[in-house]
């Protein structure tokens, strides 16, 4: 799979607006196939989406530019650098986008995702051990959001991440950037993440609960998170999520329940990194009791939401 940046005639003007994108170049998943079938005839688009590490916050990791037989030309393999080990690592996404996730089997970029970001640049993330949803399903994704752990599958020989950048016609960045750090082709850098230092959760209750719900009610648990409850007013389920404010991406104590009335109650609730939940239940015309937890601060609602 291999891709040149080509070099259309264009205006003084979109030589400067291409000059601009240059800073930062995004990618998309795909099969070997399509990645051979890019050549110079698809155009270098304008690239302006801003990248971070694709781990979490502190994570310093080689990005390895291969100068030679890597395919497709300019994509990064991530590798282990001193005491962080690769494999397992949890892998974020580098820019905020809609992500589509596949599994290759044993060919290829095995377990794979792409996202598709505001500008209509991509990146794909490849050689997955497990990723946050299931093949053919897709996630409104914010810069730092969990799609997947680092692992082996496909046509890998060792844990790695493989990584991505293109422009919006498909074609790979040969130099992309990630916290500031730009690697061409022919470099190894080491990189230390930025991604989601000092920031919220990178979790939203929708992305938790999935399309076609919406936040109806919520609750504080002081500064340490907040629960939701959430409906779905095509199918009458409801969903509640505990996200935390604190020790995020350190397993703590989560909880998220949801009781219909009349019915018994159902929680979700452990040491987890980020959030408790989903738990959802199908109750149309009926009042609910839900709440959560973080650490030893909860909430517990009265019967309400009956419609």
């Amino acid at each position: 799979m291999t891709a040149n940046s080509p070099f259309p005639r264009r205006s003084a003007k979109q030589w400067a607006l291409a000059a601009l994108a240059a800073l930062a170049l995004v990618a998309a998943p795909a099969s070997a196939a399509t990645a051979a079938s890019l050549s110079p005839s698809d155009g270098a688009g304008v690239l302006a989406t801003a990248h971070k590490s694709p781990f979490s916050c502190g994570k310093t990791f080689y990005a390895n530019n291969w100068s030679g037989g890597h395919s497709p030309n300019g994509s990064i393999d991530w590798q282990t650098y001193g005491s962080d080990a690769i494999n397992g690592e949890t892998v974020r996404a580098t820019a905020g986008g809609t992500a589509t996730f596949d599994d290759e089997g044993g060919t290829s970029y095995g377990k794979w995702v792409q996202i598709v970001h505001g500008d209509g640049t991509r990146t794909r993330y490849a050689h997955l051990a497990t990723m946050v949803r299931n093949p053919g399903q897709t996630m409104s994704v914010s810069q730092g959001t969990v799609i997947g752990t680092v692992g082996s599958t496909g046509g890998s020989s060792a844990p790695h991440l493989h990584y991505e950048q293109r422009n919006s016609s498909g074609v790979v960045d040969t130099s992309p950037t990630v916290d500031g750090v730009t690697v061409s082709v022919g470099q190894k850098k080491a990189v230390t993440s930025t991604n989601g230092c000092g920031s919220s959760n990178p979790y939203t209750p929708v992305e938790v609960c999935g399309s076609g719900f919406a936040v109806i009610d919520q609750a504080a648990l002081g500064s340490v998170g907040r629960t939701y409850l959430l409906y779905n007013s095509g199918t009458g389920s409801n969903c509640v999520v505990t996200l935390k404010s604190t020790n995020l991406g350190t397993p703590s104590a989560v909880s998220a329940f949801l009781e219909p009335q009349g019915a018994s109650r159902t929680t979700d609730s452990g040491n987890f990194a980020y959030y408790a939940g989903p738990v959802k239940r199908s109750a149309p015309g009926t009042c609910v009791k839900w709440g959560g937890s973080v650490g030893s601060t909860s909430y517990t609602s009265p019967f309400e939401h009956c419609g």
